[in-house]
C-alpha cells in the first residue's frame, strides 16, 4: 500500500484528561490524525489547539459518536485516504497497536477489522462484559457471523467498500449498525486481538447512559433482526443459488449424507411448516430452534423455511386465508370491505386459523413428497 492509505479518526467528547496523551501517541504511529471534537464543554478545544500536525473537526453541539466518526470518514475520504482507523480518546486502547491493525488491513484491505478486547480483564466493568456478549449474540443472529468483540471502538474501516451504506442510528449504536450493514453488503468483518486498559472506577470517565443507550441498542437490534429475516437472509439465499453451490449442497446434505431418508424428509417438512406459520420475522429462528430440539438437519430445515421469500408471500397469504375460510365456513376475507375493528378481527382470525392449518398441510406434504423422491432417486445407505 502507498503512504496515503491510513488516517486515524479520534472522536472525543469531554475527555480532556486523556486526550492529549492519546493524540500524541497516535501521531507517533500515523502521519494523518483527524480529531473530531463532538461538542465538548471542557478544555478539549484548547488542548487540540495546542497540538501541531493534526486535523480538527469541531461540532458546535454534541451529536453522538456515530455522527462524529462519520465526519471523520468524510474528511479522510476528501483528502484521498482509503482506510480509517478509529480509536477512542479515553485511553482505553493502546495507540502502539495501530501498526498491528494496519498490517492486518494491508494483508486483507477489503476487510473491516475490529480490535477484540480481552473481556474480564482488570477493572473492566461487569456491565461491559454483559453488553458485549449481548451485542455479539445479536450480531450473529443478524449476520450469521461469530465475533468475540462487536463493541470495541478500535477499528479499521475500508472506506471505498462503505460508500452508499445508509444508517439510521447515531451515538453508540452506530458502531453496531455499520458492521451489520457492512456484513450484509458482503464485506468481511473480523476481529484482531488487542490489549485494553480500564482505569480504577474512581478515575473512569464514561458517557454511556445505561438505560437510554441500552434501550436504543435494543430497539436497533429488533429492527435489524426484522430486516435480516425479511430481506438480508432471503437476498443471501438467492445469491447462494448457483450450479456449484447447489451441487455441493445436494452432495453434502443429501446424496452423501449419513442421515436416513426419513430424517431428511422430516427436516424438509419442519422447515416448510415454520416457513408458512404466522411467525413473521421469527420463522427461521423458530425453525432452527425446533430442528435443534428434534435433532433434525438444521441446514435443510433452514433452507426449506425460506419458502416465505417475497415472491412466495402472496401465494402463502392467499393459501392461508383460503384454508381459514374453509375451516370457518366463511368466504375468503383477504381485504376487509370496511376497515373496522370487527372486520379486521374477522380477517385476522381467518388468517391465523388458516395459516396454521396451511403450514401443517404443507409440512406433511413436503415430508411425504421429499421422502418419496428420496426413496426413488437416492442410493441406499451402506
Amino acid at each position: 500500500m502507498n503512504s496515503k492509505v491510513f488516517a486515524v479518526v479520534i472522536p472525543t467528547y469531554n475527555n480532556s484528561c486523556t486526550l492529549a496523551r492519546v493524540v500524541n501517541e497516535v501521531k507517533s504511529c500515523c502521519s494523518k490524525v483527524i480529531v473530531v471534537n463532538d461538542g465538548s464543554s471542557d478544555t478539549t478545544g484548547e488542548i487540540l489547539a495546542s497540538i501541531d500536525g493534526i486535523e480538527v473537526i469541531t461540532h458546535s453541539v454534541n451529536k453522538g459518536k456515530g455522527p462524529a466518526i462519520k465526519s471523520g470518514f468524510e474528511r479522510a475520504a476528501a483528502m484521498g485516504y482509503s482506510h480509517v482507523i478509529t480509536i477512542d480518546s479515553d485511553g482505553q486502547h493502546f495507540p502502539s497497536e495501530i501498526p498491528s491493525i494496519m498490517k492486518a488491513s494491508e494483508s486483507e484491505p477489503e476487510t473491516l477489522w475490529i480490535g477484540s478486547r480481552r473481556l474480564g480483564c482488570e477493572n473492566m466493568p461487569g456491565k461491559n462484559t454483559f453488553a458485549n456478549k449481548f451485542s455479539n449474540f445479536w450480531f450473529r443472529v443478524e449476520t450469521g457471523i461469530k465475533l468475540d468483540d462487536t463493541q470495541s471502538g478500535f477499528r479499521c474501516y475500508p472506506l471505498s467498500r462503505l460508500k452508499g451504506i445508509t444508517l439510521f442510528s447515531g451515538r453508540y449504536e452506530w458502531e453496531l449498525e455499520i458492521i451489520v450493514r457492512a456484513s450484509w453488503r458482503g464485506i468481511a468483518v473480523k476481529n484482531i486481538p488487542v490489549n485494553v486498559y480500564y482505569p480504577p472506577a474512581g478515575e473512569r470517565i464514561s458517557h454511556f447512559k445505561p438505560l437510554r443507550d441500552f434501550a436504543r441498542i435494543s430497539v436497533l437490534n429488533t429492527v435489524l433482526v426484522l430486516i435480516a429475516l425479511l430481506w438480508a437472509y432471503p437476498v443471501r439465499f438467492f445469491k447462494w443459488f448457483n450450479r456449484e453451490n447447489i451441487k455441493a449442497f445436494i452432495k453434502k446434505h443429501i446424496t452423501e449424507s449419513k442421515e436416513s431418508n426419513l430424517h431428511i424428509a422430516k427436516s424438509v417438512g419442519l422447515g416448510l411448516f415454520f416457513g408458512i406459520s404466522p411467525l413473521w420475522g421469527y420463522q427461521m429462528i423458530a425453525a432452527l430452534a425446533a430442528a435443534h430440539l428434534l435433532k433434525l438437519n438444521k441446514v435443510i430445515t433452514l433452507v426449506a423455511s425460506n419458502i416465505s421469500i417475497p415472491p412466495m408471500i402472496p401465494f402463502i397469504l392467499y393459501g392461508s386465508f383460503a384454508a381459514g375460510a374453509f375451516i370457518l365456513g366463511e368466504p375468503v376475507k383477504l381485504i376487509p370491505v370496511e376497515l373496522t375493528l370487527e372486520s379486521i378481527s374477522v380477517s385476522l382470525k381467518q388468517y391465523l386459523a388458516g395459516s396454521v392449518a396451511f403450514a401443517v398441510a404443507a409440512g406433511v406434504a413436503g415430508l411425504g413428497v421429499s421422502y418419496l423422491f428420496l426413496s426413488i432417486f437416492r442410493k441406499p445407505l451402506k
